[in-house]
């Protein structure tokens, strides 16, 4: 019987192993060698990880945007799924269809409605136009230059001329990329948290009370190690994809804030085009996120531990 059930697990095995294991070994392949200019041929080499210095920038941009997304995701997210844990079912219905609601569409579709507000002549640009915000900005803006410029006299440094400005740049900048990722992926943060935070046990809440805890306590000393798990299986879920995306980044961010992904990418299928050390990138960067997974999940389990003992 059960030679009989492992035949069910077959397709999975041959699903994994094309879709998988063979383009990982390919991967590593292609990232351990590199064409010879003379004659063409494939070398063994560690070339392509060496140079990657090059690209230590696009490095660091993309690990602290994807925790500047990741913090912000946090601090919406967990007020979010505590507030629904502890409403009542019917609420607990209505908002987790609002937040899966944006989900049910395309990803590019969601990523190119904010285009269309952060543009120059975008929905929040026309907004600040008719109440008035820009023109505030142009009145007071050269008071600050003047003021600059004064300390430059005095102090050196160069002098500045203000120009009058019809729309705030948003499309193109750091702040455009992680409000996209914000909201494209703050739902894989409420969604693990609210689940662990709606089983907690109410006994142990209410012996912290009998106990002459008051609510800041209890949340510190009960709730929040409880939550643990949540936080971090939601930090997990957020931070992975946000440093590999790019697709947000080539968007939101102009072309002007290049992240790992849009790098892999330009390798394969822009003008540089390296396979070899697009292969040895994605490498690098799927050991970082194997390693941040693993790191992540012995933490939570040693504050599973914690909190059993």
């Amino acid at each position: 019987m059960k030679n009989k059930r492992g035949w069910f697990a077959f397709p999975y095995v041959i699903w994994m192993a094309l879709f998988v294991v063979i383009p990982i070994v390919i991967m590593a392949v292609y990232a351990f060698t590199a064409a010879d200019p003379a004659t063409g041929a494939t070398q063994p080499t560690l070339g392509n990880f060496t140079g990657m210095g090059l690209y230590l920038s696009v490095f660091l941009r993309s690990f602290w945007l994807a925790l500047l997304a990741t913090l912000v995701c946090l601090l919406i997210g967990y007020p979010v799924s505590y507030w629904m844990a502890k409403e009542g079912p019917r609420f607990q219905r209505l908002a987790m269809a609002l937040i899966m609601l944006p989900m049910w569409m395309n990803f590019l579709l969601r990523t190119y409605s904010w285009m269309s507000i952060l543009e120059n002549n975008g929905l929040l640009n026309q907004l600040f136009q008719n109440i008035g915000v820009i023109d505030l900005y142009n009145r007071i803006a050269p008071f600050f230059v003047d003021l600059h410029n004064v300390f430059a006299r005095y102090f050196g440094g160069a002098e500045t001329s203000f120009v009058p400005i019809y729309h705030f740049q948003m499309i193109g900048t750091p702040g455009a990329v992680v409000l996209g990722m914000v909201y494209n992926y703050l739902p894989f943060m409420i969604l693990p948290i609210y689940s662990v935070i709606v089983k907690l046990d109410n006994s142990l809440i209410e012996a912290a009370r009998d106990l002459g805890a008051d609510g800041v306590r209890v949340f510190r000393r009960v709730i929040f190690p409880l939550s643990l798990p949540g936080i971090l299986s939601g930090v997990t879920m957020v931070f992975v994809p946000s440093v590999s995306t790019f697709a947000i980044s080539n968007l939101l961010g102009g072309g002007n804030q290049m992240m790992l992904g849009d790098l892999i990418e330009l390798q394969f299928l822009g003008g540089a085009y390296n396979p070899h050390l697009g292969a040895a990138i994605s490498m690098v960067m799927m050991v970082i996120v194997v390693v941040c997974m693993v790191v992540m999940n012995h933490f939570g389990e040693g504050e599973e531990q914690a909190v059993m003992l």
